[in-house]
């Protein structure tokens, strides 16, 4: 199976809201990391509330942490949450960027339509693997 990490600077939102999707929509066709160049020490409280109001997963409780690169394993598929300032450098280019905006401070509409966003990306990409 593949191994797939979604990655952004803080590994605290949108990365981790895509681990979990993937973990929850995709486990059959591939593994979902999450991880990014800085850590924060908590997940994002808002991202945390939506998914599991969303979908019942609760990230922390399945283990999620924000972690860095060299905090797991080697990956067959590199794929950036979308970097507005600065994409962490990952010694090689990513294989795609979802070009996500960071709901973090926005309202839960706008953090909505970004998980669902990230719902569409991770089908898709679970369909390509297949």
């Amino acid at each position: 199976m593949k191994k797939v990490a979604f990655v952004c600077v803080h590994n605290s939102c949108r990365s981790q809201i895509s681990e979990a999707l993937g973990k929850y929509l995709a486990s059959d066709v591939f593994d979902s990391y999450s991880a990014g160049t800085e850590t924060k020490p908590h997940i994002n409280a808002d991202a945390i509330r939506l998914m599991k109001e969303l979908y019942g997963i609760d990230m922390e409780d399945n283990g999620q942490y924000s972690k860095t690169l060299k905090d797991i394993p080697k990956m067959d598929l590199y794929i950036s949450m979308g970097c507005n300032v600065s994409c962490p450098f990952i010694g090689k280019e990513f294989d795609d960027n979802w070009k996500l905006e960071d709901p973090t401070g926005k309202s839960d509409e706008e953090f909505r339509k970004v998980i669902k966003q990230i719902e569409t990306n991770i089908i898709e990409l679970k369909n390509t693997l297949k």
